[in-house]
């Protein structure tokens, strides 16, 4: 697959590639753990943070609140934090507060002139609400996993996309996981751009994207904004 010449439709995941979701959960996790005198350190957090929500995700459906949850449980026994089960709520609460990167809304803003645009994401639709307070743009198209009852990678989201979009034609996504999009949109044969802040290296058995690139920024470019 190519980026088509005629876009008409961009999508996007919304943690980590529009919202700074790694610096929000730290700073969560390292507030609560001040409460108790217990010191985390960012390299070892984050990694965690990832890692258990993909293995909570990959079991039966459940509110993204609950994952979270969850996952602060199971990442404070990791550390060896005695978090209670009873306060795991901080890190739902916590992302009410998940900024946005500084390029995220200059750059939709340019796109949604263009191009009309959509969010898809792993979440609930009630936090999703207190995240677009953070990016005051008017979407075409919002799927989340509570509205599929599914986790990306599994291909429901993006299914349900191509289903009210009408098709595949136009359509680019652009997204910060390989794991938890690049790889389904490769397999359903989406267009995507990969926002590779990280710099991560693929194995030499994974396939490689339609584009990628380092920020919003340079997506913005190849989809011809400027």
């Amino acid at each position: 697959m190519t980026i088509p010449k005629n876009i008409s439709f961009v999508t996007f995941d919304v943690y980590g590639t529009l919202i700074d979701w790694d610096t929000g959960a730290f700073d969560a996790f390292n507030k609560e753990a001040e409460r108790d005198g217990f010191t985390i350190e960012r390299d070892e957090l984050i990694p965690l943070f990832h890692d258990i929500q993909q293995q909570i995700e990959a079991g039966s459906y459940e509110l993204y609140a609950e994952v979270l949850r969850r996952t602060a449980v199971q990442i404070s026994k990791k550390l060896g934090w005695p978090l209670e089960p009873s306060r795991s709520g901080f890190l739902p609460d916590s992302v009410q507060r998940w900024t946005p990167f500084k390029e995220t809304n200059p750059t939709l803003n340019k796109i949604a002139k263009k191009h009309k645009i959509g969010l898809i994401s792993n979440i609930d639709d009630k936090l999703l609400g207190q995240t677009r307070r953070h990016m005051p743009l008017d979407f075409d198209l919002v799927v989340t996993a509570q509205q599929v009852r599914s986790y990306k990678p599994d291909p429901a989201h993006f299914t349900e996309c191509e289903r009210r979009i009408g098709g595949k034609k136009g359509w680019v996504h652009v997204a910060a996981s390989y794991y938890h999009d690049v790889e389904p949109c490769l397999k359903k044969k989406v267009p995507v751009v990969w926002v590779n802040r990280t710099g991560q290296v693929l194995e030499a058995n994974q396939k490689k994207p339609d584009a990628e690139v380092k920020n919003l920024r340079e997506a913005a470019k190849l989809l011809g904004v400027t």
